[in-house]
């Protein structure tokens, strides 16, 4: 892990496979609202974030492409600055439509290239312009195509120089292993959920262990995610997070985003709030302590937020393994 300062912050970085240095914080763009998104970005790059987590199923693209090419053209921050990472729908599963996928999410995003792209989830859905097709019957309808054939595809991008390195969301640990027997471009970054209610340290492990860097989603556990169910745990509420906070006069987000950061793995909080925005970035100025670090550890709960009913019915669905 690199340190080194970008507008007025402290950012630590941690080298990619391809050499790419690749910001530990970065602001998350999922469930950010139209009129909301654009402003959170400009915002971001006025406070010192340089990496941007964005998808094609988000349908915010467009609007995070203005506000960058707007930034980009008044020249206060070069293209090469920023790290982008875009991903591919479940509806470009299929080899020959895997290139037209990114080309949707490079001409919204204003782009030429991106510098990562992943495969959003390891579940094929049926081809075609619905998000979330389905069938007569209400069930989801799949496409027969399988995630290797689609990181081939993924690999001929990186050759046409079209993203600059390319990875994996949501796949289990056997699924990265069928996807690492046939790599020729390496598996540069794995996106999956991870906070202290689900610290994923058998995965992050194995991951570690293929030279794969981490990026968590949901760091703080989606506070705000309206399909949360009564009487679920709130890490906001946690009585160990809320002393560790008090010791370093931090806030509980502070300290679960050091947590993260500390281990290596990039973390990608979303808000769209300018005061927030400030503090998630304002965590590298202090280090938990190993046995501070294991505490938090020992707040898992196995808590999984983001459970993807929509891939249930299908065979790759990534959580029916223990990791």
């Amino acid at each position: 892990v690199s340190t080194q300062s970008t507008g007025h912050k402290t950012m630590s970085f941690v080298t990619l496979k391809t050499g790419q240095q690749f910001p530990l914080i970065g602001l998350g763009t999922w469930k950010s609202k139209p009129g909301e998104v654009g402003e959170a970005i400009k915002s971001a790059l006025e406070v010192g974030y340089r990496h941007f987590d964005c998808a094609f199923a988000y349908e915010n693209e467009n609007e995070i492409g203005a506000t960058l090419k707007e930034v980009f053209d008044s020249g206060k921050i070069k293209r090469e600055e920023v790290f982008v990472t875009t991903k591919l729908w479940n509806t470009f599963h299929k080899k020959e439509l895997v290139k037209q996928g990114l080309l949707k999410s490079l001409s919204a995003l204003k782009l030429s290239y991106v510098d990562l792209y992943l495969i959003h989830w390891p579940i094929p859905f049926l081809e075609g312009d619905q998000l979330f097709p389905q069938k007569e019957d209400g069930s989801y309808a799949y496409s027969d195509a399988h995630f290797l054939e689609t990181w081939s595809a993924m690999e001929e991008l990186v050759k046409e120089g079209l993203v600059k390195a390319i990875g994996l969301s949501n796949f289990n640990s056997k699924q990265i292993e069928e996807v690492l027997k046939i790599a020729k471009v390496p598996v540069s970054v794995l996106q999956i959920e991870c906070h202290p209610y689900l610290n994923q340290m058998k995965l992050h492990n194995y991951a570690n262990s293929k030279g794969i860097v981490v990026t968590a989603y949901s760091p703080l556990a989606a506070p705000s995610r309206d399909w949360a169910k009564p009487g679920e745990p709130n890490l906001f509420e946690d009585v160990t997070l809320q002393e560790i906070s008090k010791k370093y006069n931090k806030s509980v987000p502070q300290i679960i985003l050091r947590w993260l950061t500390q281990r290596g793995i990039a973390a990608i909080p979303k808000t769209v709030s300018k005061e927030r925005l400030k503090s998630n970035l304002d965590i590298f100025s202090f280090s938990l302590s190993d046995e501070e670090m294991n505490r938090i550890f020992s707040l898992e709960k196995g808590f999984r937020t983001a459970t993807f009913p929509f891939g249930l019915g299908h065979p790759n669905y990534p959580f029916k393994e223990e990791f």
